[in-house]
């Protein structure tokens, strides 16, 4: 896939980095990288041996992949300032949060092949779930070269219609904060019960991984995974029980709900 560069080398941008150098999609010379942040590139450059350039647009000039690791509001001024060494050859990658693939061509001048993700943070420890809407413009071989990309740090899926990011966000890219609040409430509870709060910590998020896992490699709908471990007049059934008096299942679809709706809000550029 010849070389990929990161405009932004944030967080994301480093885990993707990261990933494609562990998976051998690509080596270290055949990433380049750029950012405002001198800190941020001097980490990046010696953890990973990356290149830098001077700017960006010597990085869209060496680049067959470009990846744009910036903040929404940042986009607008990237995009004018790289269009004129965008090629028509060449992939744009996004992954600022509810900026429309649209809103990004009409910042270029010349036919462009742009692909917009929404990923999320786990995959900072290679177990991200990302998905991704590519235009018109992008060939059946570039969606799977994005694809293997992606694949660097988790799961990847590619979606036809873009209007589904807006869900996906409310759902996954939004879903690790909810995670982490039932972790948090799990292991408050087993404090209660009179547990220690580093075990309690431990045992809560060994559990929800130890779970995802078993639902992600099995072929069983997670309820039959409920089913197994509710005996009758158990212990689980009890505590299931009081789940559902408090509107747990309700509580999340009404937050994947509401995640969704201030995602498509974002995306028209309402505050």
């Amino acid at each position: 896939m010849n070389k990929i560069g990161f405009i932004g080398a944030g967080n994301m941008a480093e885990a993707l980095i990261k990933g494609l150098i562990l998976s051998g999609i690509f080596r270290s010379d055949q990433i380049i990288i750029r950012d405002i942040a001198k800190k941020r590139v001097e980490h990046i450059k010696k953890t990973y041996k990356v290149k830098v350039a001077s700017d960006n647009k010597q990085l869209v000039e060496e680049s067959n992949f470009i990846l744009l690791a910036v903040k929404p509001n940042h986009i607008s001024k990237v995009v004018t300032e790289i269009d004129e060494s965008i090629a028509s050859k060449k992939v744009l990658i996004s992954i600022a949060a509810g900026v429309k693939t649209s809103s990004i061509t009409n910042l270029l001048k010349k036919k462009s092949k742009v692909v917009r993700v929404m990923p999320n943070t786990p995959a900072l420890v290679q177990e991200g779930a990302s998905v991704f809407y590519c235009n018109e413009n992008v060939t059946s071989r570039e969606k799977k070269q994005v694809q293997k990309i992606l694949e660097s740090v988790g799961l990847a899926v590619i979606v036809e219609n873009e209007g589904l990011l807006d869900p996906v966000t409310g759902l996954s890219g939004s879903g690790p904060a909810y995670v982490s609040i039932f972790i948090e409430a799990l292991s408050d509870g087993g404090v209660k019960m009179g547990l220690p709060r580093d075990l309690a910590h431990k045992l809560a998020a060994q559990t929800v991984y130890g779970t995802a896992k078993m639902i992600i490699e099995g072929d069983a709908h997670p309820a039959q995974f409920k089913d197994k471990v509710s005996s009758p007049g158990g212990t689980t059934i009890e505590g299931i029980h009081h789940l559902e008096k408090g509107g747990f299942r309700s509580s999340t679809i009404s937050a994947v709900e509401a995640a969704t709706r201030r995602s498509k809000e974002l995306s028209k550029g309402e505050k």
